[in-house]
């Protein structure tokens, strides 16, 4: 997963790739919004593949998708404070798996009682 400084042009040292990114985006009032997601840290990154077989790997078959050069996504994201474009980003939360009804819910239990306390 390599993060794209935000600037004018990549730093020269960083792999940038080269050409417009699959950017994905999701229905809005007037069209198209690029999806933002969230770093491990917690913080917001715009995200864009180099594929449309990374993109789909990652997010599903069905998810739109438009073409972006990296630093047209950087000034399209940098109004709403987000000025880093993740690029092929390895999405690798845990397969959702079903649980049976009633599993994994805690009994509630009844608190021990104090013991009387003897002197003598």
């Amino acid at each position: 997963m390599a993060e794209l400084p935000s600037g004018d042009d990549p730093d020269p040292s960083r792999p940038a790739p080269a050409g417009p990114l699959y950017v994905p985006v999701r229905p809005g009032h007037r069209g198209c919004v690029v999806r933002l997601f969230r770093t491990p840290p917690g913080d917001h990154t715009a995200v864009g593949f180099t594929t449309e077989h990374r993109l789909t790997t990652a997010l599903g078959p069905h998810q739109p998708w438009i073409r972006l050069a990296a630093p047209a996504l950087r000034t399209l994201t940098a109004p709403l404070g987000v000025t880093a474009v993740t690029v092929d980003p390895r999405f690798t939360a845990p397969a959702a798996t079903r649980v049976p009804p009633g599993a994994g819910t805690a009994r509630p239990t009844r608190p021990t009682p104090a013991l009387p306390l003897r002197t003598g």
